[in-house]
């Protein structure tokens, strides 16, 4: 598998290789109006969400420095019973006590900080929805099936986006017992998922040459009734739309999983995926080498490279966000 110049144009991901990996008219007066109404009450939903954020953020800390009142009290009484080396029945009662009230406090804190990842969520859809908008209106009123020129960007903005929506996508903090959702990490979707437009996906798609890819693609739309998903190339080079059935679209993880707290919701050493290849927007199937230790660290996989000697790569990092189950390419 070729890499040269990969910064530079998409490699070659023929599905059918073995390096393959096949085994996201002007508009009228009145409508312009409507989208500056429409941009500025999507700004005062961000603003208000912002001040919530705000006030939790207050919240934890006042919480917190309450909790850490409480532990010093516990230190203290252990100091004491250490210096009178005994443990009276004042003393257990005492930090039975204290013992509860620091669970109490942690539990409060845990709530207020799960309030806050809820605010950001928000903040985060609210401008996802804001970005879909402007991306749809900027030939006046848009229709699906158009075909009027994709904004492009230039393919280091590109890759630089593609990074941060790597790296800010949300970790997932659940309570203690629960499980982690579907699409954190390395669980995957439910069987009646419908990804949502704007939402990124590996797409199975067909090049103009014939060859079919595993691409990385928004949604544009689902159609119920052919149960078919129309996406966009993310590749602004490529600037192709392709009607797709559900079984060639694969949503990527919408969190992260935390290795620390729920290291069985990513995938172990040695799993077959498909994951990004730096530096591209073509996924290609490859060897789990290391999983993430924590929650800011990357995969480490091996790429399927029948030009190294051993079959695969040198190990290379890929963020959960672009590490999926890999999946078999069928022909209809």
């Amino acid at each position: 598998m070729g890499r040269a110049g990969a910064t530079n144009a998409r490699p070659n991901c023929n599905a059918n290789s073995s390096n393959g990996c096949g085994n996201n008219s002007s508009g009228s007066l009145g409508g312009s109006n409507s989208n500056t109404q429409q941009t500025s009450s999507d700004s005062l939903v961000i603003q208000d969400k912002l001040k919530e954020l705000f006030h939790l953020i207050h919240q934890c800390q006042e919480e917190k420095n309450r909790s850490e009142h409480n532990l010093t009290n516990i230190a203290k009484t252990h100091e004491r019973m250490q210096h009178e080396q005994k443990l009276s029945p004042y003393y257990k009662t005492k930090l039975k006590g204290l013992y509860n009230t620091a669970m109490q406090d942690a539990e409060s804190e845990a709530e207020l900080l799960r309030k806050a990842l809820d605010k950001i969520a928000d903040v985060r859809n609210v401008r996802n929805e804001k970005r879909i908008q402007a991306k749809n209106s900027v030939s006046g009123k848009y229709h699906p099936r158009s075909d009027r020129p994709k904004e492009t960007i230039r393919r280091g903005a590109l890759m630089k986006m593609l990074q941060q929506n790597a790296l800010t996508l949300p970790l997932w903090i659940g309570k203690i017992g629960e499980k982690p959702p579907p699409l954190c990490g390395a669980v995957p979707a439910d069987s009646n998922y419908i990804a949502k437009v704007g939402d990124m996906v590996a797409a199975l798609a067909k090049s103009s040459d014939g060859d079919e890819n595993w691409i990385l693609a928004e949604v544009i739309l689902y159609s119920h009734n052919t149960n078919k998903y129309e996406v966009d190339d993310i590749d602004e080079e490529q600037k192709e739309r392709h009607t797709l059935s559900r079984r060639r679209v694969v949503p990527l993880p919408l969190m992260r999983a935390n290795p620390e707290t729920d290291p069985d919701a990513l995938f172990s050493k040695g799993t077959l995926v498909m994951a990004l290849y730096p530096q591209t927007t073509c996924f290609y199937r490859a060897l789990i080498h290391e999983p993430p230790k924590n929650p800011q660290d990357e995969y480490q996989v091996l790429f399927e490279d029948s030009s190294y000697a051993e079959g695969y790569s040198p190990p290379l990092s890929v963020a959960q966000r672009y590490v999926i189950t890999c999946k078999e390419n069928k022909k209809k």
